[in-house]
């Protein structure tokens, strides 16, 4: 379709030139003393557009030859600045390829055109970006190569390239202070990784790539709270798996309870947990054991009582844990037990009675009959649970407690044989 108007666009040319061409008579006389010349119209017209062209081509050709030393400029600004870019892009695939040297040689091989470029007034329009992203190249290969002062360095220089107005590549200041924040932790330099991330805007703060590097950072500086405020953002921002979150939440804040020195740390502590992690077992555990442990002397049953308050929690929720959970539990149970009171009796009793070939609440059933001096239900439920108990300490007073049992009702036999038991666990 094309062509086709093409064709008939120059026949019309044609067809016009003809009319004009062929019966045109005119003429054009031009006199110069003693001469005279007669041109025919159509032959000074086409001597004009001959001349129009001759000299359209001429000034075209000469701009082209005073072209030519700045386009020569240009071009070898332009293999300069094409050469800087391979540099660069060199120095990033070395890196990841794990050949650290050759980066940090491609990286300066970088910054060295670049600046070649600023010297000539040839300037890159990138050229402030791969400055920047060539020292950070460079930083990274150095901390790879354990040159921290060649690292810090580069790093300065990228910070200091930020704070120039007018730059436009925060950015990449922010992935430098976030690069050094890694390199803190490698570096085992926990605290210095928190200043770096300190210095973060708040809105580079929340990103999950920043709360992954605190959560390292916090723990290794061992805060397990301000670890335990960090996982929560991670865990809502799905960072983790629903499993992964619990098991992260359960080792912080049992890490943040270990830390309490005295009760009224412990309790601020606790109130600091949220509802859903006050319900682990197995952060409950922890907490029980470190109120019996952190306990005053002369007040054991301040730790006691709080002990059996947060336990009382999830005890509903007994026959759903593990076996090590229920075990522990039970434990913790049986080492608050002096001063319990009866509604805490009956909640023992009414889970053994739920659950009654559970060896573990046998044992605390049976503990909890010797301390309100039920001899004989005491020795029924401690010799039921003597052989189904798999932990030694508790087997080892079990077999004690019976010994202690027989003793006061005269079996010395009996008495004798469980002590023997009692001795072969130690």
């Amino acid at each position: 379709m094309r062509a086709a108007i093409w064709f008939l666009i120059l026949f019309a040319v044609a067809v016009a030139l003809a009319l004009f061409a062929g019966p045109n008579a005119s003429s054009v006389t031009v006199f110069f003393a003693p001469y005279r010349v007669d041109l025919s119209l159509n032959l000074v017209l086409v001597l004009l557009l001959f001349a129009f062209v001759l000299l359209h081509v001429a000034l075209r050709a000469l701009g082209a030859l005073f072209e030519l030393p700045r386009q020569a400029r240009r071009w070898r600004a332009q293999q300069k600045e094409r050469a800087m870019h391979v540099a660069l892009m060199d120095a990033h695939t070395h890196l990841l390829t794990g050949r650290f040297l050759r980066a940090r040689k491609c990286a300066d091989a970088a910054l060295h055109q670049e600046a070649s470029l600023r010297e000539a007034g040839e300037a890159a329009p990138q050229g402030a970006q791969v400055r920047a992203m060539a020292h950070v190249l460079a930083a990274e290969s150095a901390h790879a190569l354990q040159d921290a002062a060649s690292r810090d360095r580069h790093l300065q220089q990228v910070l200091d390239e930020a704070l120039q107005p007018g730059r436009g590549h925060g950015e990449l200041a922010e992935g430098a202070r976030l690069r050094a924040a890694n390199w803190a932790l490698d570096d085992q330099a926990p605290q210095d990784a928190l200043q770096w991330l300190e210095q973060l805007p708040q809105g580079v703060s929340r990103r999950m790539v920043t709360l992954r590097t605190r959560l390292k950072a916090a723990r290794l500086a061992g805060l397990p709270m301000q670890a335990l405020d960090t996982a929560r953002a991670l865990i809502r921002h799905r960072a983790f798996t629903p499993e992964a979150g619990t098991s992260l939440l359960r080792s912080l804040a049992g890490d943040a309870l270990r830390q309490a020195h005295d009760l009224t740390q412990l309790e601020k502590t606790w109130r600091a947990l949220e509802p859903a992690e006050r319900i682990i077992p197995e952060v409950v555990c922890v907490a029980a054991q470190r109120a019996l442990q952190v306990a005053p002397t002369n007040n054991r049953s301040a730790g006691a009582t709080l002990a059996r308050q947060w336990i009382e929690g999830v005890w509903p929720h007994y026959a759903s844990m593990g076996y090590t959970t229920r075990e522990r539990l039970v434990g913790l149970l049986e080492a608050s037990l002096d001063d319990a009171d009866t509604a805490w009796l009956a909640r023992i009793e009414a889970a053994q009675q739920r659950l009654p070939h559970d060896a573990n609440l046998q044992y605390l059933a049976g503990m909890a009959c010797v301390r309100r001096q039920l001899w004989g239900k005491a020795q029924l439920l401690l010799s039921s649970a003597a052989t189904g108990l798999s932990d030694e300490r508790m087997r080892r007073h079990t077999w004690a407690t019976l010994s202690t049992l027989a003793e006061a009702r005269g079996d010395f036999d009996a008495s004798q044989a469980a002590l023997a038991q009692a001795a072969a666990l130690r």
